[in-house]
């Protein structure tokens, strides 16, 4: 068992979007990752997938999910839920940071581009 003050955990970034890992393979779990993300006004996510599934909870700001052909707004208090192996893409569509967590039912998380190139990170997960 752990109990981990998220602060005092490494944070990443890609353009536009803070990243932290709040839990993963490095606090030993084996099949689950929990992310924290804040992805700056008119910033976005790359369009990309995952082998598992997904599910989003937005904290506050608001955004965009674009994937599986569809287009759904949403904003604070909102779960997204993506299923495994669909393209997606997250806009942050607001004048605030859009703030969630995220978790996903695999460690490491395995990120790839819609071309189906693996997308580095620059956190481990």
């Amino acid at each position: 068992m752990h109990v981990i003050e998220n602060e005092t955990l490494p944070d990443a970034t890609l353009p536009g979007i803070d990243h932290k890992t709040l839990a993963g393979a490095a606090q030993g779990l084996a099949h689950l990752s929990v992310w924290r993300q804040a992805i700056a006004p008119g910033g976005a996510t790359p369009p990309h997938r995952h082998d598992c599934e997904e599910v989003v909870v937005v904290e506050a700001g608001r955004g965009r999910l674009v994937g599986g052909g569809t287009t759904r707004t949403f904003g604070p208090d909102t779960t997204l839920v993506i299923p495994p192996n669909v393209d997606h893409q997250i806009v942050n569509i607001g004048d605030e940071s859009l703030r969630m967590t995220a978790v996903f039912a695999m460690t490491p998380v395995a990120v790839f581009l819609t071309d189906g190139q693996p997308l580095p990170l620059p956190w481990a997960s």
